[in-house]
């Protein structure tokens, strides 16, 4: 059972935000229409009423998709420094041709290919979007039958990680055990030249990571940020900028909270179902949909 089903991006402009994504990503338009008053209500963002949102899924045909949506972005907003979804991860088949593709883009490279610290066969690389969203574009080699992670099928395919900077890793675990009956491998520490260059620390500075799933599915990565985090600041009745929003699909009753989800969207994300926001100990905004 796939849980991850969409990460919501802010941008003030969606259809240029999508297309970025198309043309170097590969992805294909699948909906564009305006966020409805229901959700707006759910979402305790009155302002985004009216808001023009893009809807857009890999060519593989996953079901996970990437909404973007219009929202403004403070002006004081920095990336890999705040607490709430720090950024989206999409696997890929070829990490290296992906870098070349980028070069010439509009997505700066923050962070070349290179093998994950302590994981060999994960070759990630980070660039930063013109809105300011992180994305993390992963090359899974070989077989790593413990990562539980999917391999790619188009060059850039689905989004299958969304990262979240934590305040407190330990108290967020446990909310995700209780919220979606997430569970993982111990905590464990890594080299994270991104985030530490964004901090100012040594670039082999360790970080403490954990890896959540649900089942044989690893969809979540905590990130214990360091001391100097601050909240993310967001516009009265906004959703918040960068990575704004994580949507989780489960079928009705199989977790606490699921059958209390009241909002009706006609969105292709929605399949037909309801949903309900909850947020994190950080005070980020996870949706919760039941499907049909």
């Amino acid at each position: 059972m796939r849980l991850l089903r969409a990460a919501t991006l802010s941008t003030p402009d969606p259809v240029a935000a999508a297309k970025r994504y198309q043309e170097f990503f590969g992805f294909l338009h699948l909906e564009t229409g305006v966020i409805s008053e229901g959700l707006a209500d759910d979402w305790a963002t009155p302002a985004m009423a009216g808001r023009g949102y893009v809807v857009i899924g890999p060519e593989s045909g996953v079901p996970v998709y990437l909404r973007f949506v219009e929202n403004s972005v403070p002006p004081d907003f920095v990336p890999l420094r705040t607490f709430g979804w720090g950024a989206i991860e999409l696997c890929v088949t070829d990490v290296q041709a992906v870098h070349e593709r980028v070069k010439n883009s509009p997505f700066e490279i923050i962070g070349p290919p290179r093998a994950l610290d302590g994981a060999p066969k994960i070759w990630p690389m980070q660039v930063q979007g013109p809105d300011g969203e992180i994305v993390f574009l992963t090359e899974i080699r070989g077989d790593e039958p413990d990562a539980l992670l999917p391999r790619a099928v188009s060059l850039v395919d689905c989004l299958f990680i969304a990262v979240l900077a934590c305040a407190d890793l330990s108290a967020t675990r446990a909310w995700f055990d209780s919220a979606l009956g997430c569970r993982g491998g111990p905590d464990f520490e890594l080299a994270y030249t991104t985030l530490s260059r964004s901090f100012g620390l040594a670039v082999d500075h360790k970080h403490k990571i954990a890896v959540l799933g649900h089942g044989a599915d690893a969809f979540l990565q905590l990130d214990q940020y360091p001391a100097a985090a601050t909240v993310r600041a967001t516009h009265n009745g906004e959703l918040p900028p960068g990575v704004a929003m994580v949507s989780f699909a489960a079928p009705s009753g199989a977790v606490p909270w699921a059958d209390d989800a009241t909002v009706s969207d006609p969105s292709l994300i929605y399949g037909g179902g309801r949903s309900r926001l909850i947020r994190t100990p950080e005070g980020a905004l996870a949706e919760l949909i039941t499907l049909p």
